[in-house]
Formats: C-alpha cells, structure tokens, sequence
C-alpha cells in the first residue's frame, strides 16, 4: 500500500507531460508558402491570384470534403501572413509569427514548462480563461437593454462590430487571434465593438438572428449584416467599410472642385477635403464623413494623380502629410487647416466638432435650430440668435451677403448667426414680425434676436432693425447686441415657437428608394451566403403550411363529391328511364348547362355548406321524400326542374322525412307564418303528418323559405283509374319492383298500384312553382334561426 501510495504522484506527473506533450506537438507547425504552393520569392501578385483559387476550391459551403474546413483555415491564415510584408518576413527570419501560435508549439509550449497550474491552461483551451476574457469578453459584453437603448442609437453615428461566441465553442478559438487584432485597430478608428455570450445572452442572440456560434455581424442604422466570408484580418476590414453607404466621399480634383465647393449653399453645410497620397480613401475618414454626414460634406484628393497638381498649388498643399480643409462661404480661402502625419481619431473629431456650422447658416429644420440656438440652462451659458428674415430672390442678396461679412468678423461665443427665408418658414417669421401689441414689423429683410428658454418653445425676442446691409444697420445691431451683454431684459417679446418646415423633406424619396436598394441587397445576400441547414426550419414551416392548405382543399374536395356520388347517379339513371330524353321542356327558355340534374341529400355532413353558409343570392330547392317513394319522387322532381338548371344561383337537394321528420316540424313552427304553413292540412298538422313530396326553397342568407305543398291532379283515386294510367302505373310497379320489396307496404295489395301513380303525380304543378320562384311571387315565411344539427341528425 506504500509503495502505492508513493508511486501515485509519480504516475499522476508521468500523465501529465504526456498530455502536455501532446497538446503542444498536436499538429504540425504552419508552413504558409507550402499550404499555397508557393515559392519563397513568390510576389504578392501571385500570392494574391494562389489564395483566390485555393479559397474558392476550399470554401466550406462549396467542399463537403470533411477536412475542408481546416485546410480553409490554414489557406486563410497562410495568405494573411504572406500579404503581410511585416508578416512574411518575421516569418522568414524566424520561421513562426503570432498567427501561426494555433497550429504550431510556438510561445505557448514555453509557457507550459514554466508554470504548472491546473486550471485553463493546463490545455491551453480558453473557455473562459481571464487573459483572453479580459481582451474582448468582459470589456465589449453586450446585454440586451445595452445593445437597445445605446448600440442601436449610436450605429447611425459609427458601424458596430459585434462577435457571437459560447462557452465550449471550438471554433471560436481560431478565431480569436485575428478577432483581437481587428478590435485592437477597428477600436482606434472609432468602429463600435460588441461580444455576445449566447450562454448569458440568448434573448440578444435570438434578436439579432445569429443562430450558430461563432458569428460576427455588423449594425449600422439600425440595421443588422452578417459576415459570411474567411475569418481574416483583410476580410474584416473590407466588410466594415462595405458597411458604410456608398456616396460618403466625393472624388475631387481639378475638374470639379469649384462644383463641389461651391454647392454649400443649395447643402447648406461646410466642405471638407483631405489631401493624401493614397489611392484609396482612408477608412478613418470614411468613419469620420459618416459620423458627421449630418452637418459637413466631404471630399477626397488624391495627391499622387496629376489632375489634383493645380488644387495642391493653390492651397500650398503638404505632400509629406495628410492635410485637412474645411470651406465654409469662403470658397477661395479655407476656415481651417489640420495638418499631422499620425492622425488621430480624438484629433479628427474635435477638429470637425468646431466647424460643423457655417458662420451664418440657413435654419432649413428644428435638428438645426436646436443645435444652433440652444435652450438656455443656466445664466452663464445664455446662447443668443441674431437671425436675419430674409427671401431667395435676386433683391434680397446684397443684404445676405452684408449680413454675411458681419457674421464673419464676429469673435463672441455667445452669439450664433443664421438666416431663414420667409416663404420657406412662414409660421416662424409671421410670430417673429409681430411686436408685442400685435402689430406688424416692417417686411423683411429683418434682424432678429432671440433667446429660447425652454424645449415647448418658448423664446423671448426683440425685433432690431430693418436690413438693408447699411452701415447704418450694421452700427444698430452692434449698439443692441452691446446693450443685450449688459441687460438681458431687453428682449421685450415672449412668445412659443412653432417647430420649424424641414425644408429638405422632399430628400426622403432618395433616402427611402436607398433603403429599398439596401434591403434587396440584404435579402440576396443571405440568399445566396445562407447555409441551408439554418433554413431548414424556416423552409420546413413554408412547406408544412402549404401541405396543410393543400390538404385541406383536396379533402374537402373529395368529401363534397363523395356525398354527392350516390344521388347524382340516381338522379341521372331515373331521368333517363323516365323521360328517354332530357327535359320535356317546361316554361323556362333559359338553355340548361348540363344534360343531368345534380341533386346532393341534405345531411348532417352537407347541413352547413348546403344551407347555412349559402351565398347571397343562392338558393337550395330541397324535396322531401321517404325511403318508399324515394325513386319515384327523385324521377318526377328531376323532370319539373331539369329546365331551371341553368341558373348558377339554384342548387338542388333532398330531405328523407323518415330520418329527419323533427327538422320539417321544427322549421314550420318556428315561421313567422306559421298558421299559413299549416292552413291547408287542417288536422293533419300535428306530428303524424305526412310530408312526402313537399319542396321548400331554402334562402340561407336572408332565413326564409318558399314551400311547395303537393298536389292531386288526376282522377279519384276510389274510381277505376283509365287504361292509360293503368298502363304508367303497370310500367312503374315493374320497373320499381325490387325498391318496393325492401320496404313493408304502407297500404294495401288492393291499392298499391294507385296509391305509386298518387305518388307520381304528387309534383304535377312543380314547375309552374318554380317559374313563380323565379318571379318572386311567392309568399316567403321568415324564421329567426334554421333549426340546429341535432335537428338534422337521424334517430337511432
């Protein structure tokens, strides 16, 4: 037992450097130029055309190959370090770089041997690991409420980056080298970095519809884009810029920059032009345009073209170092110079910050009025608005542009200049031109000061003084804007300001018909980069949908031509036995559309669509009958209606009284008229009454019926019926005879023959009934309700 319990530690070290060993030589080392099959003193032309090929050939989605997706890894990663100058040649000299740590035993194996901690480390697995966590993890976690109420509003100032990562996510840790660099350098530039944990985060993970980890998307506006490419540095890059609207920056040169410079006054915005000698523009000032789209228009110049040569002379242009103008309603001379070969973002920002206004701009919406004239908050941080009403006409642009050089040479911070076209802001400049009695200040042009106190609108103003551009007019509002430092009160008006037109509403079409174009692009895009196996779910609720739909009509279908089978066939052999031919031609002349009458029986099953649910204008011809005289009465009644089957409004059914005697009984006492229905049968009517050979004409919509009481028209029958009637009676009893036998008689041997031609002629006057339905003519007995299904269900 001793030695056991001495060799015990021994063993547990033995197995520890066994593993040790083993995660560190796991796989073999990365060796970029044979992973592309390339030379060492292959350029980076070739490198570049290697790497298309073999990411093409390797690209998970198009190779189902199982290592394919390792050999993309490895082509991607060997790419980055070969397009890296730096990269290849540390690689060169020392046969290893940063990158290629994953693959290879590299600075980790060292680690190891130094330290022997059980924790993370002993593996090298880094799920949950604090020096990696640290990095990414802890400092740019998202929550849900934190990505809705500061990421959303913030991505229509800069793009997000945003990671989808879990504890125990393998491929996250390949990741996670180049997603480090990314953040390092995207952080610099002003791009929004974001890591969500799906273990600690589902609900966030679920509404930005990242499925699968890992994931990394990208948010601007509002709106969420997906990475669907290699996991490189390079790739990356390339889909935050993709992220950013197309028309941000301006290509300028010699042929266009009076246009563009000169268009600050339809824009109403300051001009912007960097000087570099890139021939791409940078990212840095794509972020920055974007930040301040808003306020600044931007232009790019590139200094190695020699279509730029005359704009770098005439601005005595730095070639040594990225220069940056801003135009305000100076065109010829610049408003101010950033000049530094390190460019920073904080150095960017402040410097657009500071002129993000023209001297005098126009108020075109409230954005801009707020921003110009802000609310007061405390008595030393009174702004002050000196605002010129004015027109666009040719007549009023001296005293705009006097109005202008005044605004220039002004050097107080609490006082801002603008103007504001009167036809434009009518219900502004109709408040501001009336003085405190009511009356009406002189026309514009007119000066203006005003000072807002609080967000409803309320602001006190003083009319100044006409403005023509005068000397005069100068020295006057010099005199109040002195006297106002002193005293405040001198602002005598009060009133609330409505909200500014925005002017440049008309814009929104372009925006909207961009935002479609965005959208389409969005939709094709996961199209076309989507993995079908994240759409099986969503395909698979399409095609259940469409499998119900389908079943349910085709069901339907079949069981409305199932009830209709039996009797149809019926219908269509008595009409030929009876008649040999169709329709004897009754009354109607309307030409019928089918050479049979489709006659359904009126059940529990065919209740609803039959009656209840029947269309406006449609009506049901329903014959009652029972099992004895149900040949008979089906022959006769198809005979009297063939000619009416023309109209599509008319559907024809039958009632079997010895089933369904309660529905009749139920139906005439709930008339209106109930009297009238059972006028004619005097004693009869009670629960023993006969009614065979009845027709009611059913108007399910509108709850009325016609009916149809049958009728004798040949001879007595206690007398010696003719030879002719002998001879049809004679014919029906041979050709129903088989009918007849599987019912009991309900009268007499004696009287069978005449009671079957009583029967027969039961339906003589239908058709003159029919012609008076289709007239309108007859009396129509209201119900408040058709009886219910258990009226209609068959006794036991």
């Amino acid at each position: 037992m001793a030695e056991l319990r001495m060799s015990l530690p021994l063993a547990v070290m033995v197995a520890v450097s066994v593993l040790e060993l083993g995660v560190t030589h796991a796989g073999p080392e990365l060796d970029p130029y044979k992973t592309l099959g390339v030379t060492r003193s292959a350029s980076q032309v070739e490198i570049k055309k290697v790497y298309k090929r073999l990411a093409r050939e390797w690209h998970p989605d198009k190779n189902k190959n199982p290592g394919a997706e390792d050999m993309f890894i490895r082509i991607t990663k060997s790419y980055e370090i070969l397009s890296s100058e730096d990269k290849r040649a540390n690689y060169d000299r020392y046969g290893q770089t940063d990158d290629t740590q994953p693959y290879g035993s590299g600075r980790y194996s060292g680690h190891r041997h130094d330290s022997f901690n059980f924790d993370e480390s002993f593996f090298n697995f880094p799920f949950n690991s604090k020096n990696q966590g640290e990095f990414s993890d802890s400092k740019h976690s998202l929550r849900f409420n934190q990505y809705v109420n500061d990421v959303v509003p913030d991505s229509f100032r800069k793009p997000y980056l945003i990671k989808i990562t879990s504890d125990w996510c393998f491929n996250c840790i390949h990741i996670e080298p180049v997603w480090k660099e990314v953040v390092q350098e995207m952080e610099t530039l002003g791009v929004g970095i974001g890591v969500v944990d799906v273990g600690y985060e589902r609900r966030l993970a679920n509404h930005l519809g990242a499925h699968r980890t890992p994931s990394i998307l990208g948010v601007i506006n509002g709106k969420v884009t997906f990475f669907h490419y290699a996991v490189a540095k390079e790739h990356l890059r390339q889909f935050v810029e993709d992220l950013l609207p197309q028309k941000l920056v301006d290509w300028v040169s010699d042929k266009n920059d009076k246009q563009f410079l000169s268009s600050w006054h339809e824009v109403n915005k300051p001009h912007v032009l960097l000087f570099d000698q890139v021939p791409v523009v940078p990212l840095l000032y794509k972020l920055t345009a974007f930040a301040y789209k808003d306020y600044m228009q931007f232009g790019y110049v590139d200094q190695g073209l020699s279509e730029t040569a005359h704009l770098q002379r005439q601005f005595n242009i730095n070639s040594y170092a990225p220069t940056v103008l801003v135009f305000k309603e100076n065109t010829d001379n610049p408003a101010d110079i950033l000049q530094t070969k390190g460019m920073k973002k904080q150095l960017i920002d402040e410097f657009m910050s500071n002129n993000k206004f023209l001297l005098a701009p126009r108020l075109v919406n409230q954005k801009l009025f707020d921003e110009l004239c802000p609310v007061k908050q405390f008595h030393r941080r009174r702004k002050y608005c000196v605002l010129l009403i004015t027109g666009s006409d040719e007549s009023f642009s001296s005293g705009n542009r006097a109005f202008l050089s005044f605004a220039s040479s002004n050097t107080k911070e609490v006082v801002r200049f603008a103007y504001v076209y009167q036809q434009l802001q009518q219900p502004l400049c109709n408040i501001l031109m009336t003085s405190k009695d009511g009356t009406k200040t002189p026309p514009p042009p007119q000066v203006v000061i005003l000072e807002r106190r609080n967000a409803a609108g309320k602001a006190f103003f003083k009319p100044v003084t006409p403005w023509n551009g005068s000397e005069e007019d100068k020295r006057r509002l010099v005199e109040e804007l002195e006297r106002l430092q002193k005293d405040p009160s001198i602002l005598v008006h009060d009133a609330m300001l409505p909200e500014l037109n925005n002017e440049f509403a008309s814009m929104f079409v372009i925006q909207w018909l961009y935002a479609i174009y965005d959208y389409l692009s969005e939709v094709i895009d996961d199209i076309l980069h989507n993995n079908w196996r994240e759409m099986m779910p969503l395909l698979s609720l399409i095609f259940s949908a469409l499998f119900i739909l389908f079943g349910t009509v085709v069901v339907q279908a079949f069981s409305d031509s199932s009830d209709e089978n039996s009797p149809k066939t019926k219908v269509k052999d008595g009409t030929k036995t009876e008649n040999g031919s169709p329709g004897s031609g009754g009354p109607s002349s309307r030409p019928p559309k089918k050479n049979f009458v489709e006659v359904t029986e009126l059940t529990d099953i065919t209740y609803i669509s039959n009656l209840v649910r029947l269309r406006p204008g449609h009506m049901n011809i329903v014959l009652v009958l029972a099992d004895a005289s149900k040949n008979v009465l089906l022959s006769k009644f198809a005979k009297e209606v063939y000619s009416f089957t023309g109209s599509l409004t008319l559907h024809f059914s039958f009632l079997n009284t010895d089933k369904h005697s309660e529905w009749m009984r139920t139906l005439f006492e709930s008339a209106q008229d109930a009297a009238q229905v059972y006028s004619c049968e005097d004693d009869e009517a009670n629960a023993s009454m006969d009614y065979t050979g009845y027709v009611l004409a059913l108007n399910g919509h509108k709850k009325y019926f016609c009916l149809f009481k049958p009728v004798y028209t040949g001879e007595d029958p206690d007398s010696k019926p003719s030879e002719d009637e002998a001879a049809v009676a004679a014919s029906v009893r041979r050709s129903r005879a088989a009918s007849r036998d599987d019912h009991p008689p309900r009268k007499s041997a004696r009287s069978r023959s005449t009671s079957t031609l009583q029967i027969h002629h039961k339906l003589d006057r239908l058709g003159l009934w029919m012609e008076r339905l289709m007239e309108g003519t007859l009396p129509r007995y209201y119900i408040p309700a058709w009886p219910g299904l258990h009226k209609i269900t068959a006794s036991q």
